[in-house]
């Protein structure tokens, strides 16, 4: 959770990058879920600096489980005037009333609480969106955007370098880890049921690693973690072999990738969000105390076996490119530099 304003260029960036789209939520209300969180965080401050810069006198109600504690990290966008804070949980929070124009369900259903749970968090992902599709169909909703995951996907194949929408693998149904990315599968199919029987466009959009402001340097995110390490002045630790790969996209980027899918995508097209600038996790381990302070050390804990097959979670994002024209522009360099200094230091 972002506890301070994110940085007003990366703001006037998605300003230039998405206003001509917004002309159609003059005067709407949108309703989010999971706006309290990492991406919730970026899409609110963006739209109420957008909101404000043109003009647009729209209102936002926003999902919270508990509002006293999210104005007091973010009072600068718990008390702004056209935020309204709604106490709820996402599977059973009492419907505002009112019509929304715009449904944004960001929920992670990832909280801490039920990550060596499975069942509860397969469960909340499910009863979370069937709960937030109803209020939707009932409060003429016209356009209604699920971040969904590239979990939906299952383990990417070795030989798929970076995954498409079209690859049609999914989580292994044998195992509890699987329940994240089987949750979220069930709810892109939740869309597509509920598109066929009211009018609503549905937009998903299966968003992969970030890395930039307002991301937890404490959570179980590596670049977090190797990011605080190095601010602390410590060893680099990888707990496993450090050869999975992964790639990161800045959180401005994730940004505007998330209003344009909402506005300019059809209905039930899905999107990967990422980068496809692959990246193994020792390597970025390097990566970040290069960029940082090369004094730093990095270990790794374990070996990988002979003949190892790195584990993949890399998207291909050419169909966004190509449809709706969305480019990645920050690079991961510029990304740890500037998610360090938001957190207050100064590279070595």
């Amino acid at each position: 959770m972002a506890p301070k304003p994110l940085p007003e260029s990366d703001l006037e960036y998605i300003l230039r990058a998405t206003a001509p789209l917004w002309e159609e939520v003059r005067s709407q209300q949108l309703f989010i879920s999971g706006g309290t969180g990492f991406f919730g965080h970026w899409l609110l401050e963006s739209f109420l600096h957008i909101n404000e810069a043109l003009g647009l006198n729209a209102k936002a109600t926003v999902l919270s489980r508990s509002p006293e504690a999210f104005a007091s990290r973010a009072p600068h966008i718990a008390h702004d005037p056209a935020i309204r804070l709604l106490t709820g949980d996402i599977a059973s929070f009492n419907y505002p009333e009112g019509e929304f124009a715009y449904v944004i369900h960001a929920a992670t259903e990832v909280a801490v609480v039920t990550a060596d749970k499975p069942l509860e968090r397969l469960t909340a992902i499910q009863d979370g969106t069937a709960h937030t599709l109803r209020f939707a169909a009932t409060h003429g909703t016209r356009k209604f955007l699920l971040t969904s995951s590239g979990a939906v996907y299952g383990r990417q194949p070795a030989h798929i370098t970076h995954i498409p929408e079209d690859y049609l693998g999914a989580p292994s149904t044998a195992d509890p880890a699987s329940a994240y990315g089987e949750g979220k599968r069930v709810s892109e199919l939740m869309c597509a049921l509920y598109a066929a029987s009211t009018a609503i466009e549905f937009k998903i959009a299966r968003c992969f690693a970030f890395a930039g402001p307002g991301l937890a340097l404490n959570a179980n995110f590596a670049i977090g973690n190797f990011i605080a390490d190095v601010m602390l002045g410590r060893t680099v630790s990888i707990a496993g072999d450090g050869t999975p790969l992964r790639s990161y996209l800045y959180p401005a980027d994730l940004t505007v990738w998330l209003w344009t899918i909402l506005f300019r995508a059809p209905s039930l097209e899905i999107f990967n969000v990422g980068s496809e600038e692959a990246i193994s996790i020792v390597d970025l381990a390097h990566r970040v105390t290069a960029t940082l302070n090369p004094n730093i050390d990095v270990t790794v804990a374990k070996r990988a076996p002979e003949g190892n097959i790195p584990l993949q979670y890399v998207p291909s994002t050419q169909k966004a490119q190509r449809l709706l024209n969305l480019q990645q522009t920050i690079g991961l360099d510029e990304s740890i530099r500037r998610m360090a200094g938001w957190n207050g230091f100064r590279p070595q």
